[in-house]
């Protein structure tokens, strides 16, 4: 087949042209790899910038060997499992039949298993691709590794990827004599146990976002609710009963409308976890007993949260740059301006709209600032340069900030619309009334906990002290207590 899939993942010219490459010595340990594929050449690529001594088995080596680096000896399968202790099977599972015929050559060697099931494969099969290896050939030792890194990865090094490499397999000197060339290839192994985890390690390139699933689903259900709710009030509201046609709002206007709720809910469903878990220490007197099943999960589902309340607010911030563009908009315009001709007003100058439209965006561009803060250093760069201390402030109180800011912008931008009846469309409240709700609950609830009676206590209950034990529990008094004090 010609085309652009035929073409390598790593060519000879790449190869030759990095001079960390350089040709492994003679005492190297020598490594064999069977198979030519993508997997199998940055593989090769990776153990000879290791100081590894490769050797490829192809069932085509003279068509598979310009492909490989040049200090790399391609060869037949059967001449490079004859020498190697240590062979990397890089071939899909449905291939492993055709290796039988060197269980003679492989006898007593170990075996590293680095293939994939598909999801169709990981259901219609009980047990994993590193057992059926290893039932086909009983003579060996099968170790599951490298099946989480990718070709990129291996190409480009361990700094552009994830660094950890799990490890499976029955025999402790089998998996030490893997995890030493783990080491000596820059990454990091993981110990997982014997070879029946191999299945649950084969899982992991599975699972797409395993921990952005309910958040995602949270704010796509909270974007679909507002949507609906403003289209109702913006838009079917004026069509029933005034007779005008403003479904050209549906792509940008009741989008821009929505993404400001759905940024300003989600914010302060990442704080309420934390006042909702305050509330039951108090009320329990003890931090050693578990939170609900229900608390603990959204409790370890707060970044994802916040990261896309960061991500609504951005969009917002965008498409409100997008509004004075609409055509729309040049036409409403246009129109208020012939009716200031045909009123003879010259001068239309609103003094407290102009206040409310300036402390509005300001105090927008704060809460959006901010945000951008608590996103960076949600970052594994960022929050591994940060002490504890310091991840806290920006987590906990900078954020605490952020939700005040946010709820100022939606105050400002609500000004006195909520006590107006013309604002009641269909007798639904303005939008941004409904978002008011759990921050300023939150806000209100974080303003209790800051009284002495709730703080020194929770503060005592979270150094240890609890309320049904006889132990006296002293709580030391000066200005360090706050600073040494965790939050939830």
């Amino acid at each position: 087949m010609s085309g652009e899939m035929d073409k390598p993942l790593i060519g000879r010219r790449l190869v030759d042209s990095n001079g960390s490459l350089a040709e492994a010595p003679s005492e190297a340990p020598k490594v064999g790899i069977l198979g030519s594929g993508d997997f199998a050449r940055s593989l090769a690529t990776r153990l000879v910038s290791s100081g590894f001594n490769v050797v490829v088995g192809s069932r085509n080596p003279k068509r598979t060997a310009g492909l490989f680096p040049s200090v790399a000896q391609v060869t037949f399968q059967v001449d490079a499992v004859s020498a190697p202790e240590v062979i990397f099977v890089a071939m899909f599972r449905e291939h492993y039949s055709s290796l039988c015929s060197l269980s003679d050559q492989l006898a007593g060697k170990i075996l590293v298993d680095v293939s994939n099931p598909t999801e169709q494969e990981h259901l219609r099969h009980r047990e994993s691709n590193a057992e059926y290896l290893a039932s086909l050939f009983p003579t060996c030792t099968v170790v599951k590794a490298f099946n989480v890194i990718s070709a990129w990865t291996l190409q480009a090094g361990p700094r552009d990827g994830n660094r950890q490499v799990p490890i499976c397999g029955d025999q402790p000197d089998a998996k030490r004599a893997v995890s030493e060339m783990v080491h000596a290839m820059g990454f990091m192994p993981m110990d997982m146990g014997s070879l029946a985890s191999a299945r649950e390690v084969e899982a992991i390139p599975l699972r797409l976002l395993p921990g952005w699933k309910v958040p995602s689903l949270l704010a796509l259900g909270l974007f679909v609710c507002f949507y609906a709710y403003n289209f109702i009030r913006d838009v079917l509201q004026p069509y029933v009963q005034e007779s005008k046609n403003k479904f050209y709002k549906l792509p940008v206007s009741v989008v821009n409308t929505t993404l400001p709720c759905v940024a300003y809910v989600l914010l302060s469903l990442v704080y309420l976890p934390g006042v909702l878990a305050a509330a039951l220490q108090l009320r329990r007197g003890t931090k050693y007993r578990r939170f609900p099943d229900w608390l603990d999960h959204w409790l370890q589902h707060r970044k994802q949260i916040g990261l896309l309340s960061f991500f609504c607010a951005a969009l917002h911030a965008l498409y409100s740059f997008c509004l004075p563009l609409r055509r729309s908009n040049r036409y409403d315009l246009v129109n208020l301006a012939i009716k200031q001709v045909l009123a003879n007003k010259s001068h239309l100058w609103v003094e407290e709209e102009v206040w409310r439209m300036e402390i509005y965006l300001s105090v927008g561009v704060l809460a959006l600032g901010t945000l951008s803060l608590l996103a960076v250093t949600s970052l594994p760069s960022i929050a591994n340069s940060l002490n504890w201390r310091e991840f806290s402030f920006v987590q906990s109180t900078l954020g605490f900030v952020a939700l005040v800011l946010s709820t100022l912008h939606t105050l400002t931008y609500g000004w006195t619309r909520a006590f107006e009846e013309k604002h009641y469309k269909f007798f639904l409240p303005p939008t941004f009334t409904l978002t008011l709700l759990v921050p300023c609950v939150i806000i209100l609830a974080k303003g209790l906990f800051l009284l002495p009676c709730f703080s020194r206590r929770l503060a005592k209950i979270r150094r240890g002290w609890e309320r049904d034990s006889a132990v006296k529990f002293m709580l030391p008094t000066g200005p360090t207590l706050t600073e040494k004090t965790s939050h939830v």
